[in-house]
């Protein structure tokens, strides 16, 4: 006589609990399964009935069914123990490969790789990256780190985060820094431009035009900056640039400077000036610090969006008015001109918009607004042949009018084939 099957009871909230299981898409489709066969119990079909339908085992279906009937739909989640896939490596040997990983180095390397700890550990790599992926040990990455030493870091900290949320009324708040080491890169060869599927492309290699230092300030409130460009990174370079920010903000606000620990920033000479201008008040960050400073964040998206891709060169309309500009003898005048429009402007080209202290006047060349955009480089040997002409050859006259060395002009005139 055939054994009778129990019936399964599945209450109106443990069917509606099931229900939303089913329908819910990150249900694990053995679980599903489980819920399947429960549901169909309730309704009374036979165990041979469900096994036919859910295409399962017989076993499987009273498996589940006692499950239920035992523990509920906590059961249905639940994997007995000793079921489902063995682990082919012991805690034994998993807790080897990552204390390797933490404690020890390859030899004549700094850190591991999936491939070597493998051959040493004697399993895949494939195995070695899942180990590290569970343990979230990343050995081929470091992060860097700077902790500041300032014996007064808390008091300096809150002085200037004071100043940022609380400034001082009827008072300017500037963030003061320079940015060293500016090149105006050229690329040996022409990339290919931005396109659907493929980014923008730049050779590896390039051309150097020299390097400058940008003195920038920030106008905490208007988030307007100002800046300058100088050849060297001295105290003296430093003092022009505060009488420009005691220029730029005349009268008698006060200004309150956020500045770092710089040396030059301390010298004799810096100091017996702000000394003489009570109104600049100074703030310095903490060492290590310089992060605290918010012209620094100008400065990251300077370097991102605008130095770190090529300069075609300056047109012909800014070539132009700088050529008919009669600067007084000193070559480095143009160059600061030139630099800072580089640094400060927002286009592919230097243009007259990015030369707003440059007042045209008529021009004592002939003009090349209808010849081909040069560089840099052609624009010093264009002044260098003029001055060249307008002393009749005098080496050491058209040095000391453009304010280099003789040697200069020489190697220039040998680069340009001219000796």
């Amino acid at each position: 006589m055939p054994r009778s099957t129990p019936v399964v009871v599945v209450s109106e909230d443990q069917q509606k609990q099931i229900e939303q299981w089913l329908a819910a898409l990150g249900t694990p489709q053995q679980v599903a399964l489980r819920g399947r066969m429960v549901l169909a119990a309730g309704l009374g079909k036979s165990e041979a009935a469900i096994a036919a339908e859910m295409n399962v085992n017989r076993k499987t279906v009273r498996l589940w069914r006692d499950r239920f009937a035992a523990q509920g739909l906590s059961g249905l989640w639940e994997i007995a123990p000793g079921r489902g896939r063995k682990a082919t490596y012991s805690p034994e040997r998993i807790k080897a490969v990552i204390d390797a990983t933490l404690q020890s180095k390859p030899k004549g390397m700094t850190h591991w790789s999936c491939r070597l700890m493998a051959a040493s550990q004697g399993m895949s790599k494939s195995t070695v990256s899942n180990l590290w992926r569970s343990h979230n040990i990343k050995p081929h990455r470091t992060k860097t780190f700077k902790l500041s030493r300032d014996p007064k870091f808390l008091e300096k900290l809150t002085d200037v985060i004071g100043l940022y949320l609380n400034p001082p009324d009827q008072a300017i708040v500037l963030c003061v820094d320079e940015k060293s080491q500016i090149q105006a890169l050229n690329r040996t060869q022409p990339g290919l431009p931005l396109k659907k599927g493929r980014c923008g492309t730049m050779t590896h290699d390039y051309k150097r035009n020299g390097t400058t230092t940008l003195f920038a300030a920030l106008d905490l409130l208007q988030g307007k900056v100002i800046g300058d460009c100088h050849k060297r990174h001295r105290h003296q370079e430093f003092l022009k640039f505060l009488r420009r920010i005691d220029r730029e903000f005349s009268g008698k606000t006060p200004l309150h400077l956020v500045i770092d620990n710089y040396g030059t920033h301390g010298t004799v000479e810096v100091k017996a000036w702000l000394k003489k201008h009570s109104r600049f008040v100074l703030h310095r960050v903490p060492t290590s610090c310089s992060w605290l400073n918010l012209i620094e964040r100008w400065f990251a998206e300077l370097t991102n969006k605008r130095l770190r891709r090529d300069v075609k060169g300056i047109s012909a309309d800014a070539l132009s008015a700088l050529s008919g500009y009669d600067f007084p003898g000193n070559v480095r005048e143009l160059e600061n001109l030139i630099e800072r429009a580089f640094a400060m402007g927002s286009r592919d080209q230097i243009t007259l918009a990015d030369l707003p202290s440059l007042t045209a006047r008529p021009s004592v060349a002939p003009s090349m607004a209808g010849s081909t955009v040069p560089t840099l480089a052609e624009v010093e040997k264009e002044l260098i042949l003029r001055a060249l002409a307008v002393y009749n050859n005098d080496k050491e006259e058209a040095a000391r009018a453009l304010g280099i060395s003789r040697r200069t002009i020489y190697r220039r005139l040998k680069e340009y084939g001219k000796l």
